[in-house]
């Protein structure tokens, strides 16, 4: 699976650790930065990066650490196509994908330390859209809204 990957100032630490487990579960990574420790940077242009991934099919899923996740998911979700979550437990970061095509996990490395990132990122890169019936029926009118809106 191809993977997009983006982490400001306040995620950076933890993004190292991520692109490696990725790599060693066998997923194509696409680093889109921060490449560097810079304090100043901005989480909407490294969530922005993700988005357009996700958006263009670059990557099939995309993964975004800010220092509370919750900047992050807020720009991602901006970007027609991208259903990005703050998840700190397993079983949102798993059921936001089977039951919602969750397609952006975003991390607060502020608020999860590395063991529970490592498992985030496992349950989320392992989960798929059941596509059950009421969970299309619901991503469908989710959808609309997007439509509706733009």
């Amino acid at each position: 699976m191809k993977i997009a990957i983006a982490a400001d100032h306040g995620g950076y630490p933890l993004k190292e650790q991520i692109v490696k487990q990725l790599k060693s579960l066998g997923h194509e990574v696409s680093d889109l930065g921060a490449h560097t420790l810079d304090p100043l940077d901005d989480y909407p242009d490294f969530a922005h990066a993700v988005a357009v991934a996700v958006q263009q099919k670059k990557a099939d899923k995309g993964i975004i650490l800010c220092g509370s996740g919750v900047g992050a998911c807020v720009a991602a979700n901006k970007h027609k196509g991208v259903r990005a979550s703050v998840c700190h437990d397993t079983y949102s970061a798993a059921q936001g994908v089977e039951h919602d095509d969750m397609n952006v996990l975003c991390l607060g490395s502020r608020i999860v330390g590395s063991a529970l990132a490592t498992e985030l990122v496992k349950a989320f890169a392992g989960a798929k859209f059941t596509a059950e019936e009421r969970h299309a029926r619901r991503l469908e009118k989710v959808l609309a809204f997007e439509k509706d809106n733009a």
